[in-house]
């Protein structure tokens, strides 16, 4: 019994030995760690960080120049099409003998065949003025040639900047048909003439990162859209439900890449009407760009009617709802159909 009784003191004193220890050890913790950690110092815990949606279609904050390059839209040369997806806003206009031809306004991309390249017509500058675009061309009307220096436009014309383009001679098509340029070239040529490689400008458009639904009252269905030039040259799209985008055809037939065989599609149209006039003998045409009148906004497979305004050559064109309200695009590419008067168009 004595042994017994020995044993449990011995079991008490470990056990209240242990607890002193422990109790000395919280002490020691709380004095040096707890006590004296110097106020307002927190455990660091990790924030979840929300990234701002950016627009994709350009780089709102990368100061690159706007290149406007003329694009032939002959029938020989419109197989040959490159790099206008890569294009984030391309204009559609007529020239001579009901052919039309397109401008396409390229920023932030490292597109490597653009082309091919053709002539400069003097309406166009209206939007290389309001762009304040960098203007690539291969040769000239006579009337584009005074207005591209009565308004100081900084061009690259492939007939005094051959290194800026080059002809693809393996093209089974004649020689002013084959003039392709790329991004690489026209920044290095642009470098060479003393412009500025800076866009001093802010965009012409504002675009939604959100889908711009087109929820209006006057708001109709736009599945496809025809927009006949002439008799000889007519651009329709036929909306791609799943995709959200237009696929694009000329005169019925999928308007594709030369490099990527891929049909090209928008996500924004605006097609309005303007009056076109020849003004010589070979056919060249002006067109009544400045002024006002009423068109459409299609995207998202509807279309809403709009006013357009323009004051003056150099005067950024206004776009609006017919509430007075600026028309935002949604974030894609968007083509521009100027289409003549004489013309119908049609959208179901």
């Amino acid at each position: 019994m004595v042994g017994s009784k020995k044993n449990t003191w011995k079991l008490v004193v470990i056990v209240l030995g242990l607890i002193i220890i422990f109790l000395f050890l919280g002490f020691l913790f709380y004095r040096f760690w707890v006590h004296d950690k110097p106020k307002g110092e927190e455990p660091i815990q990790e924030e979840e960080v929300f990234e701002e949606a950016k627009v994709q279609i350009v780089d709102e904050e990368n100061p690159k120049p706007v290149f406007a390059v003329m694009i032939n839209n002959i029938g020989v040369a419109r197989s040959l099409h490159s790099g206008l997806q890569d294009a984030f806003l391309v204009y559609e206009m007529v020239v001579e003998g009901g052919i039309t031809r397109y401008m396409a306004l390229f920023t932030n991309q490292q597109t490597e065949r653009i082309g091919p390249v053709r002539s400069a017509r003097p309406y166009y500058l209206d939007y290389v003025l309001e762009h304040n675009a960098i203007y690539a061309h291969f040769g000239y009307s006579e009337q584009a040639r005074m207005d591209i220096s009565k308004y100081g436009i900084q061009n690259i014309n492939g007939l005094t900047q051959s290194a800026a383009y080059w002809r693809d001679n393996s093209l089974n098509v004649a020689s002013e048909h084959r003039a392709f340029t790329s991004m690489e070239k026209l920044m290095a040529s642009a470098s060479s003439l003393g412009y500025s490689l800076e866009r001093n400008k802010r965009y012409a458009f504002s675009y939604s990162v959100d889908d711009v639904s087109l929820s209006f009252a006057d708001a109709s269905p736009a599945m496809e859209v025809t927009i006949p030039y002439s008799s000889s040259t007519v651009s329709s799209y036929t909306y791609l439900e799943d995709q959200g985008v237009y696929a694009r055809y000329v005169n019925g037939k999928a308007h594709t890449d030369y490099v990527t065989g891929e049909q090209y599609t928008a996500k924004n149209i605006l097609t309005y009407q303007v009056k076109n006039y020849a003004v010589d003998s070979y056919g060249r045409q002006a067109l009544d760009l400045v002024g006002s009148g009423d068109g459409y906004y299609i995207t998202m497979g509807k279309a809403v009617p709009i006013h357009w305004q323009k004051d003056s050559r150099e005067a950024k064109t206004k776009y609006t709802y017919l509430n007075g309200e600026e028309v935002i695009l949604n974030d894609g590419n968007t083509w521009i159909q100027i289409q003549p008067t004489s013309q119908k168009l049609t959208i179901s």
